[in-house]
């Protein structure tokens, strides 16, 4: 029994294998915000919603799917259910500094439903921050960087070294070894003085 006991307490967490999201999100003052929640395909024709509070149990949904990928907007906010990629889109608009606070992408279950806690945080329309990016886009972006980088140090840094290399080995002057230098012609004679001396 006691084996069993971490594992369910994992399966107890709200959204644990089930929805994920990003931890926060931040958008302008006055603009709007748009956060993706992907979840598992066995969950795609369950009903999808975007509730606000601390405390999962007792969070206020805000706007629910209809369980099809119709998009459901109420008030300022809207939902839309992807069912090809398996994600969750809700977008919040006309932001004002009393939507901080804490969220959740919620999955409508019969017995417990499954939830992803995500922060929204709203910057004052007076102060310069960096635009929301969602989730997907910011991994793939941060994914292309490091390929550059590495193809940059792998790649192409040797191969600039290399044709450096080349270039200074071409324009280094050559010497000839002594072995193959020729020799004076007057090397070869020499003067014996003991023939030439009188009788």
């Amino acid at each position: 029994m006691w084996l069993l006991s971490p594992t369910l307490f994992l399966l107890s967490l709200p959204g644990c294998f089930s929805i994920r999201g990003p931890e926060s999100v931040s958008g302008r003052e006055r603009g709007s915000l748009t956060v993706q929640c992907h979840y598992r395909p066995g969950w795609k024709t369950y009903r999808k919603y975007w509730c606000r509070g601390a405390h999962w149990l007792s969070c206020q949904v805000l706007v629910e799917t209809t369980g099809s990928e119709q998009e459901v907007t109420k008030d300022r906010v809207s939902i839309r259910d992807n069912w090809k990629n398996h994600w969750v889109v809700v977008t919040m608009r006309d932001l004002g500094q009393d939507d901080n606070d804490t969220y959740w992408c919620g999955i409508n279950k019969l017995i417990t439903d499954r939830g992803a806690s995500i922060r929204v945080m709203v910057v004052p329309g007076n102060v310069v921050s960096k635009p929301t990016v969602d989730s997907h886009a910011e991994l793939f972006f941060g994914f292309h960087i490091r390929n550059h980088y590495m193809l940059l140090v792998f790649v192409k840094v040797p191969i600039l070294l290399l044709v450096v290399g080349a270039v200074l080995w071409l324009k280094e002057p050559r010497s000839i070894p002594k072995e193959q230098q020729e020799e004076p012609i007057y090397s070869n004679l020499s003067c014996d003085l003991t023939t030439d001396a009188a009788p």
